[in-house]
């Protein structure tokens, strides 16, 4: 423990690479969900494999961009932002602000095997090449892997986040080292992160007002890491 400690016992100026680091990512986050939200309203993905890999090979890069490929950058961010979080309520709580870590790296973990951009992109190549008595056998991998898409890797992913989420978003409402209406909005963007947007109607509808309080939660963050980088730096 003593070790672990001391590795964040260091000066001021020994995080401020990655305060900055952080915040410009964030940054960066913000603007992909706008892109994601602005590509699904534009070009919803199509219900039917075919239609899926049509829209491929129509246009690749919509094709990535409509199942996810932004996301991809996203969880990758998101790991640095809960690093970094716990990096700043670690000598308060260290117990907790490690269990939350944790498990927010283990969920943004379970994320990456579900999503299926670039495989749907191989199948759609495959497809339009192959005779007409062999695509049937790329249409019905596409069907498992849309059944993947949404399936336990993505639901472990989304609850375990979101717990992640809550818990750290609950440690920074107790917490001097932040305001609280960054922990509110957290508290708020996890709760409705509860139920995954893979449960019907009603996880696309908690899917989507989930964004408002997150994208909230990251910009306060965002300003947060950026003043925090500045004051290291003076």
């Amino acid at each position: 423990m003593n070790n672990i400690n001391s590795l964040f016992n260091t000066s001021p100026t020994s995080w401020t690479l990655l305060y900055r680091l952080t915040s410009k990512l964030s940054i960066v986050m913000l603007l992909l969900i706008l892109s994601q939200i602005l590509v699904f309203a534009i070009s919803p993905p199509p219900e039917t494999v075919v239609g899926i890999f049509q829209l491929y090979h129509s246009n690749w890069l919509l094709g990535l961009l409509s199942f996810d490929f932004l996301y991809i950058i996203n969880n990758i961010i998101l790991i640095l932002i809960f690093l970094t979080i716990f990096i700043r309520l670690f000598f308060e709580k260290p117990a907790v602000s490690m269990i939350a870590l944790a498990i927010g790296i283990v969920g943004i973990a379970c994320y990456f095997p579900s999503n299926i951009s670039f495989e749907m992109l191989t199948l759609s190549t495959k497809y339009f090449i192959a005779i007409p008595a062999d695509q049937v056998h790329f249409i019905a991998a596409g069907e498992a892997l849309v059944a993947g898409y949404t399936g336990t890797s993505f639901n472990v992913y989304y609850i375990l986040t979101a717990l992640s989420l809550f818990i750290f978003s609950f440690e920074m409402l107790k917490s001097p080292q932040f305001k609280k209406s960054i922990g509110r909005w957290g508290l708020a963007s996890g709760l409705l992160m509860i139920i995954p947007s893979s449960a019907g109607l009603i996880g696309m509808i908690f899917s989507f007002l989930s964004l408002v309080p997150w994208v909230v939660f990251i910009s306060l963050l965002t300003k947060y890491f950026f003043a925090l980088s500045k004051v290291q730096d003076s």
